[in-house]
């Protein structure tokens, strides 16, 4: 990593070095390192990074190398250019530097948007044979657009403005998640009532509960094996009946693979496509709007057992072996309210009994038969269905509003660094970007 400038140099450009004092991070000795509070809260890396500021409850006393309260934070070593805001003082490990803008030449939070807005030259400088990482020669020749301090600070308050709106809506959908794991719990312990209300709880209403082998229900439930519940549950090709090499572009017929099965939701933006005559050759069921799609692998974040339903806007498509395809007999289960139960509390403690594998935890077609099933009527399945799709078109518009937000800062963001949108600050003429104060 160099200390000497880039080649390429842009009118009213300066560099990051020359408006703001950079600390590169040292990893203190493993002796340094508490959890009683001693010292100061310490990042090692981005891993503690949190939505805005980090979170951590490990400390070190002494501290070597420090992150300044209101500092900028950036992640240094793979993943390069992961950003949060100092909130407080840190020490920092080797894998962050720390950057805070020389009071009356830079304005921190400015070069925050500009590091984000240019982290592809971040991502440029960076090397290594075993991980990417830079070091603080290349974040020195950073480019920084060369606006006067008062313009700085009104470009970082409009885009606060946007970030704060982001931040709302993401707290929203938390939110929204929240509710909707504690309403799940609900429907499938307590279920919908004659009324369309939730039955009141068991400690409230003993009389309307019975006791069954995976816990308390309502009286009018059954219990049934999900063999009896379900009139398919097939897998998909094994091994060299498809492969990667086998995928083309489309069009071609869907193949549905472990990334596209989330818990109650199909990831759409991971796409794969096999030939039509090759998925011909493949296929006993194939996969067709409705049905239920379940994991049979599980990963670091994602539970063995988690299901979606495959989206009705969708084409009919292959599912790959390492997730299920299932279809339940319509006279006793909707296709919604089994994938529903699937990601429920009660599924969850029945999976993990019947899990296999060493390094990631598997469930096969057999054992995912044996799991039980509490089958409501189909009218109250129905209402259960209801009340979640409610729930989940709210998630979904905030997302989409999110999606916008995102976008429009991503614009925005773009129009005021480069002085395409050109911003009047009070008593100031409207002057082109400038290496003021450098």
């Amino acid at each position: 990593m160099s200390d000497v400038a880039p080649i390429e140099i842009r009118l009213n450009t300066i560099y990051l070095g020359e408006v703001s004092e950079i600390t590169m991070g040292q990893s203190p000795e493993s002796a340094n390192l508490n959890t009683n509070g001693a010292g100061l809260p310490f990042l090692q890396g981005c891993a503690e990074f949190g939505r805005q500021s980090p979170v951590t409850t490990v400390y070190c006393n002494p501290p070597l190398r420090i992150a300044k309260s209101d500092s900028i934070l950036l992640s240094v070593r793979a993943p390069v250019g992961t950003l949060n805001w100092g909130d407080q003082s840190y020490c920092i490990g080797r894998g962050l530097a720390a950057i805070r803008a020389i009071p009356e030449i830079a304005d921190t939070k400015y070069l925050y948007y500009v590091i984000a807005e240019n982290v592809s030259f971040l991502h440029r400088r960076s090397q290594g044979s075993t991980f990417l990482a830079i070091g603080g020669g290349d974040l020195k020749f950073l480019p920084v657009p060369a606006f006067r301090t008062k313009k700085q600070k009104k470009v970082a308050r409009i885009l606060q403005t946007i970030d704060k709106a982001i931040e709302k809506t993401e707290a929203l959908i938390d939110k929204y998640q929240q509710i909707k794991a504690g309403l799940m719990h609900d429907l499938f312990t307590r279920g919908i009532g004659p009324d369309g209300q939730l039955r009141p709880p068991r400690e409230q209403a003993p009389e309307l509960y019975q006791q069954t082998p995976i816990g308390w229900i309502p009286k009018e439930w059954k219990i049934l094996g999900a063999s009896d519940v379900l009139e398919c549950l097939a897998d998909g090709p094994f091994g060299s009946n498809l492969k990667t090499e086998h995928y083309v572009q489309d069009p071609g017929v869907r193949v549905i693979r472990l990334q596209n099965v989330l818990e109650y939701e199909y990831n759409d933006s991971d796409r794969a496509y096999i030939s039509e005559k090759h998925a011909h050759g493949l296929v006993r069921k194939k996969v067709v709007s409705g049905d239920v799609l379940i994991a049979a692998l599980g990963e670091e974040r994602f539970p063995v057992g988690r299901s979606c339903s495959y989206p009705r806007s969708l084409p009919p498509a292959v599912n790959k072996a390492d997730c299920f395809c299932a279809r339940c007999n319509e006279d006793i289960a909707l296709n919604t309210f089994f994938m529903l139960f699937l990601n429920s509390v009660g599924a969850r403690h029945q999976v993990y009994k019947f899990e296999q594998g060493v390094t990631r935890p598997r469930i096969n077609t057999g054992n995912l038969k044996r799991l039980q099933v509490p089958i409501p009527t189909l009218e109250e399945q129905c209402s259960i269905c209801n009340y979640f799709e409610s729930l989940q078109q709210r998630i979904n518009v905030e997302r989409k509003n999110l999606e916008k937000l995102q976008k429009q800062k991503s614009g925005l963001m773009h129009d005021l660094l480069t002085g395409k949108v050109s911003v009047q600050v009070e008593s100031e003429p409207e002057d082109e970007p400038e290496a003021a104060h450098v």
